[in-house]
């Protein structure tokens, strides 16, 4: 089949269409068979998907090879990883870029898929790598000769979700005396509660913004800049950019050092560029970082498997389409069983949404059926508590992706009632999997469960930097992979352009009060009336 085909298009939707009218019953006595159970595992990078309590079989599986072959699924990730013009909608305008974020991760292949993409994320890892080990010499320090123990993340969207959710993750190897800090929200609060008790003299500041022009980072960085000038510090000395080439904020006046990302990277998919490095670098040091990069890599190689019972991440793709085009469920919750990974699925939220949520394809005509998926999702076993009664017993059906790890993170742990902390959550992780799916039976319908909710269970040794890299990858690489099936763009975003938009008339009318006092009424009378319901606007100015 050509690329650029509808999913409704493709010979195996009408034979996936069919077989979903009577779907695997997972309820049935024995339908969990141990054959069933250890059949159903794929693997790569560390990482076990176990999919034997999905609503499958082997002619669904089948079926599903078929729409991997016939959209060429992995042909398109290999062009993108080669540098095809990916972010692009036929005809129409668009922002026709590359979209190279593997190419951060490819440094460890002898020949590199595009090799100047690799050749510049070379060049700004070996600058990072310089300023890390002046950092550590003491070749950089504050003007008092002190080394800086903290660093405030300022960014928004993908300059903050993934490079936080990976830092949060990864706390435990944490260099000693470093710790981050993030600011996003253009609510004032949130500068103002990382500011309080921090010392800002021995603070590093990093301002991450492709553009150099993003209005909530920009505003936080004023905040930020001064509150460094009200303690008679010079901010030029401690904040560092994160930016385009040729940017307004690569300004070697305004900042100590620049740090470049590239066009062909989106934010959402550049936690492993010079936007999560320089944060993660500081954290966790740069030999750590690498290991991310690594776990990335490999994972990525993995990815480019055509058969999906030895690529995970195209296979939870499929069954994400499976679940989502072909069984009607509308959402999915990502339900990590560490607590380390808090912060994951609100990454996964912008990465999944951002991306898959489109309605037109990349030909600019309406998709027939359903694209990306609502993802939600908080740790286990805490959710448990939360809103699993829905998961069980609701009327909606919640596919679940539960990521879990075989070993603690940190080592600290005991023995109560003959398990210790970690064997109880692996052991609530994988009952739930068997619960949703199976159900129970029980006179007292309150107490029934109806079983048959799907979910699969990513499994691997310990959250380390390396998996925490692989498991990055492979949530991108499933993302991708239902884009081009989709046959949707996958790499813009242009729906969060209209309230840009809007906002910043607000803002032109709210300083038209402050400037003026004066109202036209007759110039989009909708923000007028709406900033008045609001109760904005000063009481002797209301007609």
């Amino acid at each position: 089949m050509a690329w650029n085909t509808n999913l409704d298009e493709l010979p195996a939707y009408e034979k996936l269409k069919k077989l979903a009218r009577n779907p695997f019953d997972l309820t049935v006595p024995g339908a969990l068979s141990p054959e069933r159970i250890k059949g159903y595992k794929a693997g790569g990078a560390g990482f076990d998907l176990l999919f034997a309590t999905q609503r499958i079989d082997e002619a669904v599986l089948n079926g599903l090879q078929q729409l991997a072959d016939q959209s060429c699924a992995v042909d398109q990730f290999l062009a993108m990883k080669r540098g095809a013009v990916m972010n692009r909608i036929d005809g129409y305008d668009s922002e026709e870029r590359q979209v190279l974020h593997t190419a951060c991760r490819d440094i460890f292949q002898e020949t590199p898929y595009n090799a100047e993409a690799t050749g510049q994320a070379k060049e700004e890892l070996e600058k990072l790598k310089t300023f890390l080990a002046e950092l550590d010499r003491g070749g950089v320090v504050n003007e008092q000769g002190e080394s800086f123990t903290d660093y405030v993340n300022i960014g928004i969207g993908g300059s903050d979700l993934g490079p936080r959710a990976i830092y949060q993750a990864l706390s435990a190897y944490s260099l000693e005396n470093r710790r981050v800090l993030f600011i996003s929200n253009v609510d004032p609060d949130d500068a103002a509660s990382v500011l309080k008790n921090l010392d800002l003299a021995r603070t590093l500041v990093g301002v991450v913004s492709k553009s150099g022009s993003t209005l909530e980072t920009l505003t936080n960085e004023e905040i930020v800049r001064a509150a460094y000038r009200e303690a008679g510090l010079d901010p030029g000395k401690h904040f560092v950019a994160i930016t385009g080439q040729g940017s307004p904020m690569n300004n070697p006046d305004r900042y100590l050092r620049s740090f470049f990302m590239y066009d062909y990277i989106g934010g959402r998919f550049s936690a492993t560029s010079m936007v999560g490095a320089v944060m993660l670098g500081f954290a966790l040091g740069y030999d750590d970082f690498i290991k991310i990069l690594r776990g990335a890599d490999d994972m990525d190689r993995a990815a480019e498997d055509r058969d999906i019972r030895n690529n995970p991440a195209l296979l939870l793709a499929l069954l994400g389409i499976w679940n989502h085009n072909f069984l009607n469920c509308e959402t999915v919750a990502v339900l990590p069983y560490s607590q380390a990974l808090l912060r994951f699925p609100a990454h996964l939220q912008q990465c999944d949404m951002e991306s898959n949520g489109k309605s037109v394809n990349r030909q600019g005509e309406k998709i027939p059926g359903f694209t990306g998926p609502i993802v939600w999702g908080e740790p286990g076993t805490n959710g448990q508590h939360a809103f699993y009664q829905l998961l069980h017993q609701g009327t909606t059906v919640v596919p679940a992706e539960f990521i879990g790890f075989r070993q603690s993170q940190r080592e600290l742990d005991m023995q109560l009632k003959g398990t210790t902390s970690q064997e109880k959550l692996v052991a609530n992780l994988l009952a739930q999997s068997i619960a949703l799916a199976t159900g129970k039976k029980d006179d007292n319908p309150n107490r029934a469960f109806s079983g048959n909710r799907p979910s699969s269970v990513l499994l691997s040794d310990k959250l380390t930097p390396y998996s925490m890299g692989a498991l990055l990858a492979l949530y991108e690489a499933k993302i991708v992979f239902q884009g081009f099936i989709w046959n949707i763009n996958s790499f813009d975003q242009e729906g969060v352009q209209l309230g840009k938009v809007l906002a910043n008339r607000f803002l032109q009318q709210m300083n038209t009060l402050h400037q003026a006092g004066e109202i036209d009424r007759g110039k989009h009378p909708e923000n007028w009336a709406m900033l008045e319901a609001a109760g904005l606007l000063p009481h002797q100015q209301v007609d």
